[in-house]
């Protein structure tokens, strides 16, 4: 099944796998709450979601997709932060293929998501779960990546179960870390390094 919410791209990519002799798209849908509707009632092997950045909803309802039984899911984007892969590796995701990839390799992806194996870059995934060259811990990870959503101190300290304060020491850290200004100037490193 394709999930796009473009009208030509997921007529091109459906015309695109339906050349295929092995492969059939069973539905497609333009959002992706339809995506997990029709993976809920149609049980294809594997779901393709185009995931683009911005696109918060999208990691969610490939985990919810993954979790159906006989179901996997895999993402479809122009690029994956080091954020994104570790969240979709977590979420037990099929995998992960960027955009630029040639047909071959992409039929071979979802050959090898159908069959039960996680397709990820393994540059990319190396370096997103090790944190490459990040000075930041995992708690302060999790820390940024709430303040990249926007949150307040209070929201990150009631989401982690930290208190404020704790929180506040974190962020000083990330600040003096990354040599930064301010939370927003430690964020644009972060986002610049592609570390979220």
């Amino acid at each position: 099944m394709v999930s796009d919410d473009l009208h030509l791209s997921r007529f091109a990519l459906t015309a695109l796998l339906e050349r295929h002799e092995e492969i059939r798209v069973v539905g497609t849908a333009d959002s992706n709450l339809d995506a997990l509707e029709l993976a809920e009632i149609h049980r294809p092997d594997v779901v393709v979601i185009s995931f683009e950045g911005a696109d918060s909803d999208a990691l969610a309802i490939a985990e919810k997709i993954a979790g159906l039984p006989g179901c996997r899911s895999m993402l479809l984007a122009t690029a994956f932060t080091r954020s994104v892969v570790r969240q979709a590796f977590a979420a037990g995701i099929g995998g992960m293929v960027k955009r630029s990839v040639p047909p071959r390799q992409f039929f071979e992806a979802i050959h090898r998501v159908h069959h039960g194996e996680r397709v990820f870059d393994v540059e990319l995934t190396v370096a997103a779960l090790g944190n490459g060259d990040c000075p930041l811990t995992l708690r302060e990870f999790s820390v940024l990546e709430y303040v990249s959503r926007g949150d307040t101190v209070v929201e990150i300290a009631s989401r982690l179960h930290l208190s404020q304060g704790t929180v506040r020491n974190y962020l000083s850290s990330m600040v003096a870390k990354l040599g930064a200004r301010n939370r927003i100037d430690a964020l644009r490193i972060a986002r610049e390094a592609n570390w979220i």
